[in-house]
């Protein structure tokens, strides 16, 4: 990845973090910005700023001058019957996931504008286009992410490239109340045909690849990342 400046939002914790070690590894520079500091804040090579993206926005003036790429990490997993669903709850899942990356992609578009390899990696999540019970809220925000997707893929092309990741559960801090027995573990692993849960890792490979030149012709697209649960039936 070499000098290429990466801003992370939501690089404290889980896989944002683990982004955030992978481009560092390849030589990159990054800008984070999180409600905390967390994993990543105090690394070489890290400039971190503390921001509430439900409450406010990020200061443009804190950006580098030119971006090469940007990661919107902040998520929910909301999960609930639908009898049980508050409107409170999907506001507060749009606010995150959907508001808070549109406001985060304005403050960054003007130094994306002036890379030139300039790349956007959002987050979605298996269960838009796999129906899944129970995820009423997240799925509904994270519908919209991909949409977003699309729609700023065309409108920023050829300049900028804007592709997301879809991941199914992967072991997280997010994700602690659904793994913290191994008994909880094994049934979740068994879900999958590759038979584990997803990594943060895994997530970090997939981003620094959609960062990266390797996937210069690729815009527009949801990369699922669900050890096959999506497209295969064991």
């Amino acid at each position: 990845m070499g000098k290429k400046q990466i801003v992370v939002v939501g690089g404290s914790h889980g896989i944002g973090a683990g982004i955030v070690r992978r481009c560092l590894d390849s030589g990159a520079t990054v800008t984070t910005f999180s409600r905390t500091a967390g994993e990543t804040a105090s690394l070489p090579g890290v400039q971190h700023h503390s921001v509430n993206l439900v409450s406010g926005t990020i200061d443009a003036s804190l950006l580098p001058d030119t971006i090469d790429g940007f990661v919107y990490c902040p998520g929910t997993i909301s999960l609930g019957p639908l009898r049980a669903v508050k409107a409170d709850l999907l506001r507060s899942d749009y606010e995150i996931n959907v508001v808070g990356a549109v406001g985060a992609l304005q403050a960054a578009l003007p130094g994306l504008k002036r890379s030139t390899e300039a790349s956007v990696v959002l987050f979605s999540t298996i269960a838009v286009a796999t129906g899944l019970p129970m995820h009423t809220s997240v799925a509904a925000s994270k519908g919209a992410i991909e949409a977003l997707v699309r729609t700023w893929a065309a409108e920023l092309s050829p300049k900028v490239r804007v592709n997301a990741i879809a991941p199914a559960l992967t072991d997280t801090p997010l994700a602690e109340k659904f793994l913290d027995r191994e008994e909880k573990r094994a049934v979740m692993a068994a879900k999958y045909p590759l038979g584990r849960i997803g990594t943060v890792e895994d997530m970090a490979a997939a981003a620094e690849f959609l960062l990266s030149s390797d996937s210069s012709w690729m815009t527009g697209q949801i990369l699922g990342i669900d050890g096959g649960m999506s497209s295969v039936r064991k």
